[in-house]
């Protein structure tokens, strides 16, 4: 882990950005007590985009287009074209 102080965290953001970006830690002190600890963000899966739409249709099929209870989407503008 890479300790850098509060002042030269400041002057030298890029490098530090750089540092983590590497997968590096940075912990930042500030009057030689930590303050900070900077650190990569944590992974993300990469879904395929197909098989996230593939189950959102699966999703929708199942639930059908409803707002909460009993009331569907067409109901609702069914509704507001009476008025």
């Amino acid at each position: 882990m890479t300790t850098m102080g509060f002042y030269e965290a400041r002057t030298h953001l890029s490098e530090l950005l750089d540092h983590v970006a590497k997968g590096k830690n940075v912990l930042i002190t500030r009057r030689g007590k930590p303050a900070a600890l900077i650190s990569p963000p944590p992974v993300q899966d990469q879904r395929d985009v197909p098989q996230v739409v593939q189950e959102m249709l699966a999703f929708r099929d199942k639930e059908g287009p409803t707002l909460g209870g009993k009331i569907t989407i067409r109901q609702l503008i069914d509704e507001g074209r009476r008025l």
